[in-house]
C-alpha cells in the first residue's frame, strides 16, 4: 500500500477509465491509501468507534458515487481533502440529526498496551481529558482544523481545500484555534 502525502491514485484529469473495473480499480487504490485518515478524522469528530466506522462506510459510499466527477474535477491533486470534507458533511449531519433525537453515549473502552504505574495513568488521562474538552469547547471550524492538522497531519494546503478556505486563512484558522485550546487548557 502506498501511502505518501499528496499521493493521489490515477487522479489525473485527462485520464477516463476505460471501464468499470478500471473505475473500480482506481476506487480500491483510493479506499486503502485514505481509509485510516477517514476513520481518525471520524472518530476524532464523534468521539466513538462505532459511529466513526458508520461515518467512515458513508463517507466511501457517498465518495464512490461521485469518485468520476471527483477525479477528472482534481487536476492531478489528491482526494484526501474531498474525502474528509465528506466526512465533516455527514458528521455534521449526524450532530444536526441527534440534536432533534437526543442519544445517551455508549462508554467506549480501549485496552492498555503498555505498563504504567497508577500515578502515570491518572496524570496522562486527567491531562488527556483537559485537552480533549478543550478541543471540545473549540468552534467548530478550529475543532475541524485541529484534527485535521493533528490527528491526520493533513498539512495547510489540505486543510483549506477540505474546509473551503484560503491557505491564509487556514493557517489564521490553526493558529487562533492552538492559542484558544492553550488557554482553555491552561485555565
Amino acid at each position: 500500500m502506498r501511502r505518501e502525502r499528496g499521493y493521489a491514485p490515477h487522479a489525473v484529469a485527462d485520464e477516463h477509465p476505460k471501464s468499470k473495473a478500471e473505475l473500480d480499480a482506481r476506487f480500491t487504490e483510493l479506499y486503502r491509501a485514505h481509509l485510516r485518515d477517514v476513520y481518525s478524522y471520524s472518530y476524532y469528530r464523534v468521539g466513538n468507534h462505532y459511529d466513526a466506522e458508520d461515518l467512515t462506510e458513508q463517507t466511501f459510499l457517498q465518495a464512490y458515487r461521485h469518485f468520476e466527477r471527483a477525479q477528472l474535477e482534481s487536476h492531478g491533486r489528491t482526494l484526501r481533502p474531498w474525502l474528509i470534507r465528506i466526512a465533516h458533511n455527514l458528521a455534521a449531519n449526524l450532530y444536526r440529526d441527534r440534536s432533534r433525537k437526543p442519544v445517551s453515549p455508549i462508554d467506549d473502552t480501549t485496552a492498555l498496551t503498555a505498563v504504567h504505574t497508577t500515578e502515570q495513568l491518572v496524570e496522562g488521562r486527567d491531562e488527556l481529558s483537559r485537552v480533549l474538552g478543550g478541543v471540545r469547547m473549540l468552534p467548530d471550524d478550529r475543532r475541524e482544523a485541529l484534527i485535521m492538522r493533528f490527528a491526520l497531519g493533513m498539512d495547510n494546503r489540505e486543510i483549506a481545500r477540505a474546509l473551503g478556505r484560503s491557505d491564509g486563512a487556514t493557517k489564521v484558522l490553526i493558529h487562533r484555534a492552538i492559542k484558544q485550546l492553550e488557554e482553555i487548557v491552561h485555565d
